[in-house]
């Protein structure tokens, strides 16, 4: 054992006076102070935290280490917290560099350096976290296990022989050992929770092979199994902990055909009372749960606790698949015949004990749906397998019918039948994945035996009972929007799979929601909680009717909502603030914006937009109009007009000689005119992003994809006159200058809507837009926006301003800077652009003087971006870029100006006075190589 004299305690702060202060004056204990600076670049944290980790960690640790056994004796518990708390930040360093998962407990291996060797060799290293787990203070005990939990997690390549592991790797099994048969701090649930931590990570760094070679395997393994038992039972209080117990057996299962050698591992013994210990446990808790004084959680409420305790269960029980299959068929035949008989007696009876009955059913829904998962061949053949597969879903298949038959047909309300219907179709969509999916047709075990017990021949029947099961639910859960959710994320994994959407049309059911999708027959789309869940709907709807070829059937499809419309019309303007007016324009509004998303061809959308233009389009334009102050109006609407001008997989494309594309521009320019001009004579609300800027910010979005579309002229508006395009620049661009740039970096969506924006005006527009044609402040304001921009986190916004800055620059370039005697008189646009500068000269040196404390200073992502308005900026003014150059190497310590200003040199090398393509790719390579050689040491 290394001895230090001085502790070492670690200090991080970003305040050197809060450190000063915190600073004890003591002459046994050595401080290193750590200043972290969260502007500081990631790659310059990674090299002081690698120097830091070289130099002193080890160093640190061994510190730790002497100060554990010097304070082993009798001592305050305080001072037993410092020590065990600097070693668990040791060994929890950063030691690749790599980003870290907060919102995870979970780590990888631990890359321990290989100087660490000789500590951990040192029977003594793990033995001081044993001894330190034993003292009262939960805290130190607590600490205690997570550094062990570390230690069991460090690098097999740490050791380089194989008995150096061994003897590591026995030391902690006979730790866990000791605690197993003492129970010694489990009752403290910090202490339970980490010891189930540091067992799961024997099989994650070890192999069985290693495990079974340790001389008390045996006794450790059941000592494991009886802990496992036990914690079972425990379901109320160590539920999050089960997780890693589960993992550590499903990985020993796993990994027990590879294991080479006759010694037995004795899983063939423990393996099935864990398992049947598992579902016996659940069937229990529901009894628990369901009594009045209890006030715990119900696991089947939180899927993703849900998900975590059965993730390693399939592997647990296709260990010994026809032992374990039998066990649940035995549970689940009984509870199976009492649902049916309760389902036939007219009245409801003792509730509390259908709620029980349906709580049970549920979990043991939720295991066969966790095992069909997971197709696994270790225990048994691949035809075994399926039979059993087969024996256990067709109790689940069988339970469909009963569901929504008789008495349970009237229990759509009660939480205990909502959780059996959330296990069904978790059931339903796993089952499908694996028997009933695209890649997953050919099983002709599994159907040839449900043919025996339920009469399902084929794939195509069993779809038949899944799509029945989703239209029930679509009709009878009207209230329930997570079990709505659920049904529709089913029904659209079936419509997306190409040979699975085929055969849904070949359906009756499927055929009946098709033609039958009105608010009388799936009441969910009259329900204001489900109202999100109508443009998923329809986009399902929508997915299946394209896929068959023909406009009458669509025509058929569009009925309904073709009726709705026409009321709508038909209704007077002071009737639109009604409730019920606004709530069938929102839901139409929902429902097409489903269609829209399902048209992915010319064909399909051509279809759509001939429904639409002309004869609905003025019933947006009134609605928009009459409602501007209605958000939960106008933001359907946006939304829909959004995904409508959308030219994604390039299915906007029409005829050359087609004024479409034009038609369809001028009816966004309306909406857009008539939205603008209204929402800016409104106050502000007090909740302003509601009221305002979430209108304005879908809004933009719609104008920016009609504008960067590709299918329009826009030269047609000017040439004929036509104020379509320049009135919904001048009312965009109002819009936008309303809103501070204070708000605009702070609203997320607000933010990328508006940058995205001014990418296109600057891009595609800058001639006619009317930001050209501003007053110089407001001009300057505008370019200061996109400065900003440049400066943020977000690198798609950084990009979007790097393009808005390079139009704009080389604007002026090729219409200022470069023209020549003999070429045309500058245009109205560019004599604006050459006024502004001049009036405030000092913009284009700001923004490059940015650009380039980005390029040199920061990790900029985006550096090809970057280096276009660079390039732009320097090629208007080579003063410009001298007296930036000055200022850089000015404040560069004396010692490095020399050697940047070669960097400097070297920039510009090849590089000429042009904006071609190839000259901003030579200088794009110049510039990676001019940060590499900069920030260089």
């Amino acid at each position: 054992m290394v001895k230090a004299d001085p502790t070492i305690l670690i200090i991080h702060s970003p305040d050197r006076s809060a450190i000063t202060q915190n600073l004890v004056s003591s002459p046994d204990i050595l401080y290193f102070v750590s200043i972290t600076n969260s502007a500081m670049p990631l790659n310059l944290h990674r090299k002081i935290a690698t120097s830091f980790k070289d130099q002193f960690l080890l160093q640190i640790f061994q510190i730790s280490l002497t100060s554990l056994h010097q304070l082993k004796s009798e001592v305050a518990d305080d001072l037993r917290r410092v020590p065990i708390s600097l070693a668990l930040r040791c060994l929890s360093f950063d030691f690749v560099g790599s980003p870290v998962d907060e919102s995870s407990e979970e780590f990888g291996t631990v890359q321990l350096p290989a100087s660490w060797r000789p500590l951990l060799q040192d029977p003594s290293t793990v033995q001081i976290f044993f001894d330190y787990y034993k003292v009262n203070d939960t805290t130190v005990s607590k600490e205690a296990l997570e550094c062990l939990v570390r230690l069991a997690s460090v690098r097999r390549s740490l050791f380089v022989e194989d008995p150096a592991r061994s003897q590591f790797l026995s030391h902690l099994m006979s730790g866990t050992r000791e605690i197993l048969q003492t129970g010694q701090g489990l009752a403290d649930h910090g202490n339970y929770h980490e010891f189930c931590r540091l067992l799961g990570r024997f099989k994650v760094n070890y192999q069985l092979s290693e495990l079974l070679s340790v001389e008390f395997y045996g006794e450790w393994i059941g000592l494991v199994a009886e802990f496992t038992t036990k914690s079972l039972l425990s379901w109320q209080w160590a539920s999050n902990s089960v997780y890693y117990l589960l993992s550590l057996w499903s990985r020993l299962v796993t990994s027990l055909p590879y294991l080479k050698g006759d010694t037995p591992s004795l899983l063939d013994e423990t393996v099935p009372k864990i398992t049947e210990g598992f579902i016996t446990s659940r069937i229990n808790s529901v009894q628990v749960l369901s009594s009045a004084s209890s006030d715990l959680d119900n696991p089947l409420d939180n899927a993703e606790g849900l998900q975590d305790q059965l993730e390693s269960l399939p592997y647990l029980c296709r260990f010994k698949y026809e032992s374990c299959s039998l066990f649940i068929i035995n549970i689940m035949e009984p509870l199976l015949q009492a649902y049916t008989a309760r389902s036939r007696i007219p009245a409801p009876g003792d509730v509390s004990e259908l709620s029980v009955i349906e709580g049970q059913i549920a979990w043991m829904v939720h295991i066969i749906a966790a095992i069909l998962k997971i197709r696994q061949t270790v225990g048994c053949s691949q035809d075994s397998q399926e039979l059993f597969d087969a024996e256990l879903a067709a109790r689940v298949l069988q339970l469909i019918n009963i569901t929504d038959t008789g008495l349970h047909a009237q229990r759509y309300q009660e939480l205990s039948k909502q959780r059996l219907d959330r296990a069904i179709l978790i059931f339903v969509q796993n089952f499908r994945r694996s028997y009933v999916g695209d890649q997953a047709m050919h099983s002709s075990k599994l159907y040839a035996r449900l043919s025996e017990l339920l009469g399902l021949t084929d794939h195509l029947v069993l779809l038949n009972v899944i799509v029945g099961k989703i239209a029930t639910n679509l009709k009878c859960y009207a209230e329930c929007e997570d079990v709505i959710d659920h049904t529709l994320s089913l029904f659209q994994e079936l419509a997306s799979g190409y040979m699975t959407g085929k055969l849904l049309l070949k359906l009756e059911s499927t055929k009946f929601i098709i033609a039958n999708h009105s608010r009388e027959i799936f009441p969910f789309l009259e329900e204001y909680r489900c109202v999100r869940s109508r443009t998923n709907f329809y986009y399902i709807l929508g997915s299946l009717v394209f896929m068959e070829d023909g406009p009458i059937k669509f025509r058929s499809f569009m009925e309904p909502l073709l009726q709705i419309a026409v009321n709508l019309e038909a209704s007077a303007d002071a009737a639109f603030r009604t409730d019920v007016v606004k709530y069938a324009f929102t839901g139409l509004m929902r429902d097409l914006r489903g269609i829209a998303m399902a048209t992915n061809s010319r064909r399909t959308y051509g279809l759509l937009f001939d429904w639409l233009y002309p004869s609905r389009m003025p019933l947006l334009l009134r609605a928009i109009s009459l409602l501007t102050d209605e958000p939960e109006v106008t933001t359907p609407l946006f939304k829909f007009m959004s995904e409508f001008v959308l030219n994604k997989a390039q299915r906007l494309t029409f005829d050359s000689s087609s004024p479409n594309g034009i038609l369809l521009f001028r009816e966004i320019s309306k909406l857009i005119v008539a939205y603008g001009s209204r929402i800016l004579l409104l106050p502000n609300g007090t909740d302003i992003y509601a009221s305002k800027y979430k209108g304005i910010w879908i809004s933009l979005t719609v104008l920016s994809r009609a504008l960067c579309g590709n299918y329009v002229n826009f030269g047609v508006f000017e040439l004929y006159g036509d104020r379509a395009l320049a009135d919904a620049l001048d009312v965009s661009l109002k819009m936008t200058l309303s809103i501070p740039l204070s708000d605009i970096l702070t609203f997320k969506k607000l933010s990328k809507a508006y940058y995205g924006y001014m990418e296109v005006m600057f891009n595609n527009h800058i001639t006619i837009s009317s930001v050209l044609n501003l007053d110089t402040s407001t001009f300057v304001h505008i370019v200061s926006t996109l400065e900003s921009g440049l400066k943020g986190l977000d690198t798609g916004i950084s990009t979007q301003c790097a393009s808005a800055i390079d139009s704009l620059a080389a604007f002026y370039f090729n219409n200022i800077t470069n023209i020549s005697a003999g070429d045309n008189p500058p245009s109205p646009a560019a004599l604006n652009l050459a006024r502004h500068i001049g009036e405030f000269p000092s913009l284009f040196p700001q923004i490059l003087k940015t650009l380039f404390e980005i390029i040199i200073f920061e990790d900029a992502g985006n550096q090809w971006s970057l280096s276009r308005p660079i390039l732009s900026l320097i090629m208007i003014s080579e003063q410009m870029f001298s007296d930036l150059r000055a200022q850089i190497l000015a404040s560069q310590p004396v010692e490095q100006q020399q050697r940047l200003s070669q960097c400097f040199d070297k920039l510009m090398t090849d590089v000429t006075r042009s904006l071609e393509p190839k000259n901003r790719d030579r200088f794009t390579q110049n510039l990676t190589t001019f940060r590499h050689d900069f920030r260089a040491k």
